[in-house]
């Protein structure tokens, strides 16, 4: 049987109705026999997934692109030339590049996997009157669940019953405290998810109270089921760098292709004067001219090598590769390598509010009683902290009053607070229970009161458990504390004491009476207006407020009721929390703007509380905008996409209104990161540019939908990831800065020597040797630098910027146009000295390109600042690189077996000599075209 309506719809409807429409029984529950037929009808409860790309998918997605296409091809036409030690290191580079790759990229999304675990694994239900335990997956529309505190719900259910029933939803609503759940019928039918108080959702945890349910949805028809259908709408994007690096390639591929022929074609009529071969039948020229046709041919292959940069796809995986590795260091686990960069340019960071700009642990900050308004310091649940009265110190035992709030607030309290130790031995505090009940435990202990002692001087004998009716809870206990006994001894020191904690405005209610300077005195009318004028200026600063009463008894009522107990209060004063921001938040969100990127805040929670905490935290700014979900539903795409620029909070939104927040930011040219930890950040950390996850508290949804994971739940990691990304996608340029001076020197060289008669100055594996040896390990240590020292003094670069800029292309024309007339200098000369050794001018050529170039590395390590100012040996990985490659260099000329493989002869001191004044043309060039941008830019 098919669903009758609308799962968004049962939390406005009468349980009759519904139980009507789905066919079902409350009592009953389903027969076995219709389950059975539901389940074949529907499908289990379960999230369909879609099919995974395979190996050869992947393999191929390596393969497809232009320019490891070219790279192919020459290794192609170098194998079938005979020419096998190109064709093998150029094949060696791609099929490196492509494993590493398909590794990569191999690691399937789990996101879905992920959300089917949190279903819990069976259920209690109701069928054919009787109650039973099945697999959760075997749930269909119909059945009455039974739910216990400590179980997720399996399914979305319309609460039938409920008795003190409490829902954490965070990781669906954002909500950072648990949901009271009642079973009436909510009448307005557009009311968030985070307001239906009467519905339970899939995936969500009961961490308090007991209940039973009629299942409305069940697998992909739940509202896990609709953030999951969302995620695999979403198709994956291509991150800026693989966008320019892609059209970077075309541009080079094409230029390349383009110079190849104009070579070959230019060299046939200098060389073998064309015009009189045709003139003579053109079979017959090929036939004589065979072996110099195949030597220019593969003279333009060498050049097409000089031409594409064939170390950079693999440099580009590789430095990716380090970049992850460095960012781990920083918290920053990297899931897909070319989000290293993404988050370097990064415009705009959307924030989940609870657990990721707070600490999702409610604390206790305020307190009021005996007419003292106390500030409490301490983070999350940690029980060690102060009590301050103004800016001074205060001890909580010295004052009766705020004595007896503190015990009153731990004793009147279900929740434990408790330490728990990693493998290293490391402490945290957790909480067990209500977390606003743990944030009174954690109040009480930091002002020195322990659950375990106070219990025995006031053990607790009765209890009315809080419902949502009432708003309050009480218990009873008999009196053994001294400094109790002595604040009632008017009265004949009371044996027996009831504590009542709950809203601040009920509870007043029930007072009669108010606990001054240790002393009960009459309540008066100016008095009730001070608590309530506390508790409203503690709420306008989106505190959580509760009050606590006692009363002394001299018997305990027959009959323990609200009404025997609850009456005649004597109120002792008023607590504050809040879901406190991270202390490293603030000084985060400093640098994140003096980095050029704005903070949006994205939250389920209240207006009130989302605006008080980004006011707190200095992410709400004077002309800032605050938009509701409700709100956001009324514009339209294109209103909501004008007025993102002045948005600096979202509160009360559901994943659909996270999703359209980072579509109209995108809309608008952003660069969007997500940061979020629950279920409901997941639709948007996929759609987002790159999202952001939390390790410690983030689902696993969130984990693995995400392109970066944070393993320290740390908001300024965020900043620290996104300067480590803008240094590696600087990095990425400086060595494509210099791979391509490099390469346009080669062509240079070869294409100039053409133009002027000379022989070609350096041979086809020499190139690829420069390559491929020479510039590769120090362009790879490249992408170890630390990163310009004002590198998050700027704003993020613009996402439309091409990687090669005009200053870019200014510095690899004038050192390629440099290092060609140094080498045909170079060359010129060697002739002259060595007139009948052409290979000896050529090993001149090669040794002082390979030099000039390893020098140049070093002026390499920024594009702005001088190589002085860095610190010519700071980085020790190009020191080693330059003198590796170095080395590797001096081999193929000294060591005798390697010489004819790469076409060179020995050299002498004075070979040496007249080498070295052009070791340093490029470099010193590049160093003055320094001085003239910093004199430009400033």
């Amino acid at each position: 049987m098919k669903t009758t309506m609308s799962d968004s719809e049962a939390h406005g409807k009468p349980i009759e109705e519904l139980i009507s429409a789905f066919q079902t029984h409350l009592e009953q529950g389903l027969t076995r026999q219709e389950a059975q037929s539901r389940l074949e009808n529907n499908g289990f409860n379960e999230l369909s997934e879609r099919p995974q790309p395979g190996f050869f998918a992947l393999l191929w997605d390596q393969f497809n692109n232009y320019l490891v296409i070219i790279l192919v091809v020459a290794a192609l036409v170098s194998f079938a030339l005979d020419e096998y030690v190109d064709s093998i290191a150029i094949m060696f580079i791609v099929v490196l590049n492509a494993v590493v790759g398909v590794i990569q990229e191999s690691k399937a999304e789990q996101a879905l996997a992920a959300l089917k675990r949190m279903a819990a694994p069976s259920v209690q239900i109701i069928r054919d009157g009787l109650q039973m335990t099945i697999p959760g997956r075997e749930i269909v529309v119909g059945d009455i669940l039974m739910l216990e505190a400590g179980n997720y719900v399996p399914a979305d259910l319309r609460l039938v019953e409920s008795v003190n029933l409490k829902i954490e939803e965070a990781s669906l609503t954002g909500e950072s405290m648990p949901v009271e759940k009642n079973a009436g019928v909510v009448l307005d039918k557009e009311i968030p998810l985070g307001d239906r108080k009467n519905t339970a959702f899939m995936g969500t945890l009961i961490t308090y109270g007991r209940g039973r349910g009629l299942v409305t949805g069940t697998g992909m028809n739940t509202q896990i089921g609709l953030i999951a259908e969302m995620i695999q709408s979403f198709e994956t994007e291509d991150t800026p760098l693989q966008k320019k690096l892609e059209h970077l390639g075309k541009v080079l591929g094409t230029a390349c292709l383009a110079i190849c022929a104009l070579v070959f074609i230019y060299g046939l009529f200098r060389d073998t004067h064309l015009t009189a071969a045709l003139n003579g039948g053109f079979m017959n020229y090929l036939e004589t001219e065979k072996k110099d046709i195949i030597h220019l041919f593969m003279m333009a292959v060498s050049l097409a090598i000089a031409a594409v940069p064939e170390g950079l796809p693999a440099i580009v995986t590789i430095c990716l590769a380090l970049g992850m590795q460095r960012m781990i260091k920083h918290h920053a686990l990297i899931r897909k390598l070319p989000a290293v960069e993404t988050l370097g340019c990064a415009t705009v960071i959307c924030s989940d509010k609870t657990g990721t700009l707070t600490q999702n642990e409610m604390t206790v900050v305020q307190a009021w009683a005996g007419g003292k308004r106390l500030r409490i310091a301490g983070e999350g649940y940690d029980p060690n902290g102060q009590f301050f009265l103004g800016t001074e110190s205060f001890t909580p035992h010295t004052d009766p009053d705020v004595a007896l709030l503190l015990q009153g607030a731990l004793v009147c309290n279900d929740a434990k607070l408790e330490e728990k130790c990693d493998e290293a031995g490391n402490g945290s505090w957790r909480i067990i229970g209500d977390p606003t009940e743990g944030a009174l435990i954690v109040a009480a202990a930091k002002g020195g009161y322990q659950r375990a002692e106070l219990e025995q001087s006031l053990p607790r004998l009765q209890e009315i458990p809080f419902d949502s009716d009432r708003k309050r809870m009480a218990t009873i206990h008999r009196v053994d504390a001294a400094n109790i006994k002595k604040l009632f001894s008017d009265i004949g020191s009371p044996p027996f004491i009831a504590f009542v904690k709950g809203a601040p405005d009920v509870i007043l209610e029930l007072c009669a009476e108010k606990l001054q300077s240790g002393k009960a005195v009459g309540l008066t009318q100016n008095m009730r207006e001070e608590i309530l004028r506390q508790n409203h200026d503690m709420a306008s600063n989106a505190l959580r407020v509760l009050a606590v009463a006692c009363r002394p008894l001299q018997e305990i009522p027959d009959s323990v009721s609200p009404d025997s107990v609850e009456e005649n209060l004597v109120f002792i004063g008023l607590l504050g929390m809040i879901d406190p921001p991270r202390p490293e938040v603030v000084e985060a969100l400093k640098v994140a703007r003096g980095a050029g990127l704005k903070c949006v805040m994205v939250t389920g929670d209240y207006k009130d509380t989302a605006e008080a905490i980004a006011r707190d935290i200095g992410l709400l700014t004077p002309d800032g905008l605050v938009l509701t979900g409700p709100e956001i539903e009324k514009l339209s795409d294109g209103e909501l996409a004008t007025q993102v620029d002045r948005l600096d909070v979202c509160c009360r939104v559901s994943p659909q209104h996270k999703t359209r927040i980072v579509d109209a930011l995108k809309a608008c040219g952003h660069v969007v990161a997500m940061t979020g930890d629950g279920v409901n950040d997941a639709p948007a950390l996929k759609r987002a540019n790159i999202g952001i996850a939390m390790g410690v508290t983030g689902t696993d949804v969130a984990k693995q939908t995400a392109d970066m994971v944070l393993t320290d739940d740390n908001f300024a990691s965020i900043v620290a990831a996104i300067e480590q990304g803008r240094i590696i996608y600087s990095n990425i340029r400086k060595f494509v800065y210099f791979l391509l001076a490099c390469n346009v020197g080669e062509i240079l060289i070869i294409f100039s020597a053409m133009l002027v008669g000379l022989p070609i100055p350096l041979r086809p594996v020499q190139l690829l040797w420069l390559n491929l040896v020479s510039d590769g390990a120090p362009a790879l240590a490249l992408g170890l630098e630390n990163g310009d020292p004002d590198i998050m003094n700027h704003p993020p670069r613009s996402p439309k910027e091409s990687v090669i800029n005009r200053d870019m292309a200014i510095g690899i024309g004038v050192v390629g146009v440099v290092d060609a007339v140094a080498i045909l200098s170079v060359f010129y000369l060697a002739l002259q000295r060595h007139p009948d050794q052409l290979m000896a001018a050529q090993t001149i050529a090669f040794v002082t390109l390979c030099s000039s170039e390893l020098i140049r590395a070093f002026t390499a390590r920024s594009e702005y600042h001088s190589v002085f100012s860095l610190g010519v040996f700071s980085n020790r990985w190009m020191v080693w690189a330059v003198s590796v490659s170095f080395l590797l260099v001096l081999m193929v000329v000294y060591i005798p077996f390697l010489r004819p493989f790469f076409d060179t002869v020995p050299l002498g001191v004075d070979d040496w000599l007249l080498m070295l004044p052009f070791f340093f043309a490029s470099p010193l060039a590049m160093e003055l075209l320094k001085v003239y941008f910093r004199k430009r830019m400033a």
